[in-house]
């Protein structure tokens, strides 16, 4: 036990205080503060949800475990005949535990919570006033997008937005933050004067509001949230579907642009960017070591999907929220954006599909002699050789080989054009994803897990094939578009239909910075254009029958 504890890179222990738990057939360290009062320990909280008796049996089960109680793995090991595990932990900033079960009358994507709010404000927070700099504040880590400023601005400004439209209230002062935060951008890449409609920002830094202000205005705002929370919960106000979905909406756009925020910075991790504050810094050596060794190709090249009829979407039509007999079913409903809904079957034909995303390494071999290609913006070409970006900055392509590449549709279409194939459908794509992906509370690297991808997992014979996908949104070639039954949301105009252009592409899955409620729901698609770099979506190439 002991050579295996040292095995534990000790760069993680250094300037920490740790405690040694053993449960069952798992040891844990688990990291301490001096100043922290026993009750108030998270490793007091795992210790109340694990009894000693128990015994963790799965690494899944460890991981839903430790989120449960506040913690998170840093890096384990494995004993030589793998019958028992050993975790070092920390307590991180913020942790997002797996999503509870749907019932007849509870549903993980109904109305959020105030804990989920306060999760959620705290990751925003953090990657907001902890990660940028001030004087990153009037900069754009990428030309397609604004000021970072903006964003910690539009926030507050769309739930204060939402919350007057649909409580039929005046907005909270300033209400010129209206004219400035409204809406972002998201222009033509090849075109950038060609944008949706947006709101008119200052052209001089001096011009925008300070950051004391925007965060007054903030603060205000949660406020009007939570008296709007006391009211419901008293009775004082009726809660009714179209509050609901208004909650659900602003409660998700925060999440999106969580990520959005964070692929933006990632551009700038190492030259301006600061790493994620209360989360330890990944031992890269250890693990790169750890995934080289352990890191099998599938049991098999491809999988063989279909033929198979899936059913995409739910039912849940923005236009039924004020019906009555329909306005007051909250409980046990699954909300979603405009573009979810109604269900739709569709048939797949059969097909045979990788089980991976294409790795950083097997696109590096392909970029070498197909350099039309554009370089992949998560890439830095170096004198040293090529790097992958993470938010502590850049690190070797050794440590990252095994990751999935995050690169355009359109380079990625190239790749799979080269290997014989092309990149999956939405229904297809959906399909696999039905069948295989084990999802947050199996373990996926979703919700804050980790801060960087990890390896993909899917394809192994004793799992059945079931795995993850290593942490990334995947493309598909399927275009955001209308489809019969659509409604399109009132609460956000333009949400989806501003951007049926012929250029927008649905992705699926989510990446290690998604929300667990938003990487979750199988009916959320997200969307970006086919020559957008930045965000962080890989594919898996799909080969015709």
């Amino acid at each position: 036990m002991a050579k295996l504890a040292d095995a534990v890179p000790d760069a993680r222990t250094t300037g920490k205080k740790w405690i040694k738990i053993l449960e069952g057939q798992s040891i844990y360290l688990a990291e301490t503060l001096p100043t922290q009062l026993a009750g108030e320990s998270s490793v007091d909280d795992f210790l109340a949800l694990h009894g000693k008796e128990e015994t963790v049996t799965t690494p899944e089960a460890a991981l839903n475990i430790f989120s449960a109680s506040g913690l998170r793995s840093i890096f384990s090991v494995s004993s030589p005949n793998a019958d028992f595990t050993l975790h070092c932990l920390e307590r991180p900033q913020i942790s997002f535990p797996s999503l509870l079960p749907a019932t007849p009358s509870y549903s993980p994507f109904g109305v959020p919570t105030m804990n989920d709010w306060q999760n959620l404000w705290a990751a925003w927070d953090m990657v907001t006033l902890g990660m940028i700099p001030r004087e990153m504040l009037h900069q754009k880590p990428i030309d397609l997008r604004h000021i970072c400023l903006f964003y910690i601005g539009h926030i507050p400004t769309f739930l204060d937005m939402l919350m007057s439209k649909a409580l039929n209230e005046p907005n909270t002062e300033p209400k010129n933050f209206t004219l400035i935060f409204e809406r972002g951008i998201d222009p033509h890449v090849d075109d950038p004067e060609h944008c949706h409609r947006h709101s008119e920002v200052p052209k001089k830094d001096e011009d925008w509001p300070t950051l004391a202000n925007i965060l007054g205005f903030r603060d205000r705002v949660r406020a009007r949230l939570l008296k709007l929370y006391g009211d419901l919960q008293s009775g004082t106000r009726p809660l009714d579907r179209h509050v609901a979905r208004m909650l659900v909406l602003t409660h998700e756009h925060e999440g999106w642009h969580v990520e959005t925020l964070l692929y933006m910075l990632i551009q700038r991790a190492g030259t301006g960017t600061l790493p994620p504050s209360g989360f330890a810094v990944p031992p890269w050596e250890a693990l790169a070591e750890q995934w080289n060794a352990t890191v099998r190709p599938p049991s098999t090249p491809t999988v063989t999907l279909g033929p198979a009829t899936i059913i995409l979407g739910h039912q849940d039509c923005e236009g039924d929220d004020l019906k009555p007999g329909i306005t007051e079913i909250i409980d046990g409903h699954a909300f979603g954006w405009d573009n979810e809904s109604p269900p739709r079957a569709i048939e797949v034909k059969q097909i045979k599909m990788d089980w991976r995303p294409v790795t950083n390494a097997e696109f590096l071999a392909f970029y070498q002699d197909h350099k039309e290609v554009c370089l992949p913006p998560s890439w830095v070409e170096t004198e040293g050789g090529m790097e992958v970006r993470t938010l502590y900055g850049p690190v070797s392509m050794t440590v990252a080989q095994h990751w999935p590449v995050l690169t355009s549709y359109d380079g990625l279409l190239t790749y799979a054009k080269s290997k014989g194939g092309r990149l999956p459908t939405e229904p297809e794509l959906r399909l696999f994803f039905d069948t295989y992906e084990v999802g947050h509370g199996g373990g996926a690297n979703v919700g804050f897990r980790n801060w960087h991808p990890v390896p993909a997992a899917a394809g192994q014979e004793e799992f059945s094939g079931r795995g993850s996908n290593g942490g990334v949104w995947e493309w598909t070639s399927t275009l955001l578009s209308d489809h019969e039954g659509f409604y399109p949301t009132k609460h956000f105009p333009g949400y989806s239909t501003d951007f049926f252009d012929g250029k927008h592409h649905v992705a699926l899955g989510g990446s290690y910075a998604t929300i667990p409620r938003q990487a979750g729901r199988r009916t959320v698609r997200n969307f970006y254009q086919h020559n957008y770099p930045y965000p962080w979506v890989g594919a898996r190439v799909v080969y015709d029958a």
